[in-house]
Order: C-alpha cells, then sequence, then structure tokens
C-alpha cells in the first residue's frame, strides 16, 4: 500500500463511521416519530373512553332525576288524594251523610244499648256511634297517619332510586 492508498482508507472508514452514525440518527428518529404517534393515538383512544364513560355517567344521572320527579309527582299525587278523601270524610261527618261507629265488645257486659231499627235482625256484634266531634278527631289522626305513611314510601323509594 502506498502513502496515498492509506489515507483514503482512513478517509473512506471515517466517512462509514459518519455513515452509520447518520443512519442511526435517522431510524432513532424515525422511531421517535413512530412512537410519539402511537402514544397520540392511545392518548385519543383514553380521551374518547373518558368522554363516553362521562356520556354514560350524564345519562344515568339524568334517568334517575327523571324517575325521582315521577315518584315525587306521584307520591304528591297520592298524597293529594288522601288529603280530598279524608276532606270529603269530614265534610260527610259535619253533614251527618256518615257516622263513625265502634264495634263493642260484648263480652265486657257494657251497658250501651246498639242500635237497631225495629222488627231487624241483628246478627252482627253490636256497634255504638261516636261523637261527630270525636269523630273529626279521629279523622284528623288517620290523616296525620295517611300522610306521614305516603312520606315514608317516597322516602324508601327515595333511597332504592339512588341506591341502584
Amino acid at each position: 500500500m502506498g502513502a496515498g492508498e492509506g489515507g483514503v482508507v482512513r478517509f473512506l472508514g471515517a466517512c462509514r463511521l459518519i455513515g452509520v452514525c447518520l443512519l442511526m440518527a435517522v431510524v432513532w428518529q424515525v422511531q421517535a416519530w413512530r412512537y410519539a404517534a402511537q402514544i397520540a393515538h392511545l392518548s385519543a383512544a383514553q380521551t374518547q373512553a373518558a368522554l363516553y364513560q362521562k356520556q354514560v355517567e350524564q345519562d344515568k344521572r339524568l334517568a334517575l332525576e327523571q324517575q325521582l320527579s315521577a315518584d315525587d309527582q306521584r307520591h304528591a299525587r297520592e298524597l293529594s288524594d288522601a288529603q280530598r278523601n279524608q276532606a270529603i270524610l269530614r265534610d260527610r261527618l259535619a253533614t251527618a251523610d256518615v257516622r263513625l261507629s265502634v264495634l263493642l265488645d260484648a263480652s265486657s257486659g257494657c251497658p250501651v244499648p246498639a242500635s237497631t231499627a225495629p222488627g231487624s235482625v241483628v246478627h252482627a256484634a253490636p256497634r255504638a256511634r261516636l261523637d261527630p266531634a270525636h269523630a273529626q278527631r279521629i279523622i284528623g289522626i288517620t290523616d296525620d297517619g295517611d300522610s306521614a305513611l305516603i312520606a315514608l314510601r317516597a322516602c324508601q323509594a327515595y333511597v332504592r332510586a339512588v341506591a341502584r
């Protein structure tokens, strides 16, 4: 090998080394781009899944709100109907259209006479009529009880709906 040939070989070796380094840099950059694209794709998929989950939760919340609203309306209607029926009964008691009576215990020996029409046969237990003022108080108590039961059912329905 001559003096000039050794310099050419070193030059070609250096060029080869530079070429390998450049090739490695290019491959490195291409891999970085590919990984960046994969990460972007995964990020977009994750964002899409989060949005879908959020929409599902909003739909559930809306359905629950609608159900609770319908339950509230139904319980309000039940309460209104019960109050109206109690008011009608109170009015009928006040006008003597209806009388409240209680069963008498025949074994107690209570001297309260049972009201029967002359000539009729009574096979049922004897009954005594209540004073209209007492009947009004009893109707008021049952009205409070009905309202409490309706409120309890409303609370139970709310808890069941929310617990689902």
